[in-house]
Parts: structure tokens; sequence; C-alpha cells
């Protein structure tokens, strides 16, 4: 857990908080134990309701509108998935202080796993895999665009002024060769498809092993799904991404654009959370030296 605030408009939030908005709203939960939980994430805090809940609080403004957001696609896609995903139970409203609105969870089992010490990272790429092509499979009429849906040189300006702040943290010149080589890819011109858009550890939960649930789904929308494919990047080794790559079935178009999506959120996430989010900052770090790597930087 994050002890630094990510945000300068991020309010505070602790178990206390959280059980005097449960025993108003859902008196039938008062007696239940809250504890928060652990998590890098930037947008909602979590805290465990008794065995069986989960209860997530929007951190900052800019989180608030995702509330009602996953609540309503999760409840179209979430019996679609091929792995477990978060069950709406409730929805909060503001109180005692806190000015949002808020959801309960039903619990999921497993961990986040960690890049570099996976137990099976082959069966757990076949998983991610199955994930990502079952979710583009779901029909993706009236679905809601996803931000990061969009062509990737839509990322050109965040990216580079990213670069500009990471001079001589990184080799810049690099990593903006193989930016560059990124943004050659060819777009994308099949339908629009489905992406959960932001699979990282984080919003990976795993067990024995294997891919348990995914969760997160304030990304989630319909466009290019190649940002899909960072978790090639962010999770998995070299020697499973071509396990994943075959069961999603990207062409090397795609699976150009997945690194450069890789590439991208990184750059962008490594100066702004390097001193507030040492997770998510060695994440970043870990993908741009894979990605290095595999260029043979």
């Amino acid at each position: 857990m994050c002890a630094l605030k990510m945000r300068p408009d991020e309010v505070d939030l602790d178990s206390a908080l959280v059980r005097r908005l449960v025993a108003a709203q859902f008196p039938g939960w008062a007696s239940l134990p809250v504890e928060r939980l652990t998590s890098s994430g930037t947008e909602n805090a979590m805290f465990r309701l008794g065995a069986d809940k989960v209860v997530r609080l929007p951190r900052h403004p800019g989180a608030v509108e995702s509330v009602a957001y996953e609540l309503r696609w999760l409840e179209r896609l979430g019996p679609r998935l091929s792995v477990a995903a978060p069950v709406p139970l409730a929805r909060g409203g503001p109180g005692d202080g806190f000015p949002w609105p808020w959801s309960v969870y039903g619990w999921l089992d497993g961990r986040n796993p960690v890049a570099g010490a996976l137990e099976r990272p082959e069966a757990l790429a076949a998983d991610l895999g199955a994930f990502v092509a079952g979710l583009r499979e779901v029909d993706a009429r009236g679905g809601p665009p996803g931000y990061r849906g969009t062509p990737l040189a839509e990322r050109d300006a965040p990216t580079r002024s990213a670069l500009a702040r990471l001079e001589g943290r990184i080799d810049v010149a690099a990593v903006t060769a193989l930016w560059e080589e990124a943004l050659r890819a060819p777009g994308r011109t099949e339908p629009p498809a489905w992406a959960h858009g932001d699979l990282s550890p984080g919003n990976v939960l795993v067990a024995d092993g294997r891919l348990a649930a995914v969760i997160d789904f304030g990304c989630v929308g319909v466009g290019d799904p190649a940002v899909d494919l960072i978790v090639a990047w962010n999770l998995l080794p070299a020697s499973a991404r071509a396990t994943f790559r075959e069961k999603v079935g990207a062409d090397d178009a795609e699976w150009a654009r997945g690194r450069g999506w890789a590439l991208s959120i990184s750059l962008i996430q490594l100066p702004y959370y390097w001193e507030t989010n040492p997770p998510l900052a060695e994440n970043s770090r870990h993908v741009i030296r894979e990605i290095l790597t595999e260029a043979g930087g």
C-alpha cells in the first residue's frame, strides 16, 4: 500500500470511514470486520469486508465516474468471461464526509503475480491469452469506446513528454527509436472489439500458478484491443510470450501495437509515480527493460 498520496486531490481513506459508511447504508453488514488491502492501484482503495466481500472507494475525483461505469459493464461482461471477474453486490453513496459513490463486490481468492517470479509462466500465458481472446468474442455492439482503444498515435504527445522527463534515467534515444517503430505499425482494420484496457499485474489474480481472476474493469471498452497485449511485457517472461500471442491470435501489426502500448503506458507512469508508487514505478522500469532486451538493446 502506498504511504504517500499520488495526487494532490486524493482524499483520506481508512477502515474507520468504511465501517461507518457500511453501518449507515448496509446495516446488515455492520458487524463485519474491515481491513484495508495492500494495493498499488491508483484509482481506488480496497477494503476487505468480512470473509466474502470487498469495498472499493475512489481515491480522487477523477476516479468517481468509473464506479457506475464498471458496475454497468461488469454485469454484461462478467458472465461471458473465461475466468472469474468481480461480481457487484451493492452500490453505496456519499456519507460521513465522503462525497462520492462507492461499491461492494464479492471477494475473489488469489494473489497478484510478480513479474520475474511466476510459478507456471507457460500455463499463465495460455490462460491470459484465452481470457483476452474470449473477451474479444463478446458482442461489441453498443459497447462504450475504450479510452485505450484508440490509435497509438494519439499517445505520441504524452509519451514524448514523458521521455523528456526521463532524460538521464533511461536510454532515451534507444527507447524513442522503439516508440517511433511502434507508431509505424499498421492500424487495426477489423471491427472494434472489447478490451480490458489495464491488464497489469495488480489487476490479475493467480492461484497455483494459474489465472484465477481478472479485476478492475474501469478501463474496459471497445476499440483496438491491442492494448490487452501489454501483459506480455509487464508480467510474462520472454519465454512465454509466444504462447500468449498464439492464444490471442495476434498478427505482426497488432503485436507491434501492443508492444507500443506497453512502452507508452510505462513511460508515462514512470516519472509520475517514481516517488509515490514504488511498485508501479518498478513495473514500468521492468517493461522498459524487457522491450529494450527484446530489441537487442
